[in-house]
């Protein structure tokens, strides 16, 4: 078991932590999710209490990047993680049994209007998601990389 899953703390929600704990303890194998192949366990350091938080998410490949989004789906505001990620974005990525510390960019401009049709090209549901809620939903590149290489230098 990695250190950082030994420290990490599930959602309040019973559903999601269910979803969490079934992924850890079978490695991704046996998940009950309409689309397992794609989900991920997403690790990232709260913002106010500094604990490590564990959210599984579904993402999408895009070269040796995942890209994830912060739907909630389709909800009015962000989900907790995202702001945790925005105020840290250095983060530990789950992908089956496969654990990396990875860097959090959210896209802007070109770059998330590519990312986000090849998202819903994926996974059509997220469309619907969009036309559910006013704000924009973040869109979010997951680079595999050490934290020393995180934009503003702090090592954890």
């Amino acid at each position: 078991m990695h250190d950082i899953e030994a420290q990490a703390v599930d959602s309040p929600s019973e559903f999601v932590a269910n979803q969490a704990k079934q992924y850890a303890a079978n490695g991704g194998i046996d998940v009950k999710h309409p689309n397992a192949d794609s989900v991920i366990l997403l690790y990232v350091r709260g913002r106010k209490s500094g604990q490590i938080r564990r959210v599984p998410l579904v993402s999408v490949r895009d070269g040796e990047d995942l890209l994830i989004v912060a739907s909630k789906g389709g909800a009015p505001n962000h989900p907790h993680w995202y702001l945790n990620l925005a105020a840290d974005p250095r983060v530990w990525v789950r992908e089956k049994a496969d654990f990396s510390e990875a860097n959090a960019t959210e896209l802007e401009g070109d770059e998330r209007r590519a990312a986000w049709s090849k998202l819903v090209e994926a996974m059509a549901f997220f469309a619907d998601y969009e036309s559910k809620t006013d704000r924009v939903l973040p869109v979010i590149r997951l680079t595999r990389g050490d934290h020393s290489a995180a934009s503003d230098g702090t090592e954890i």
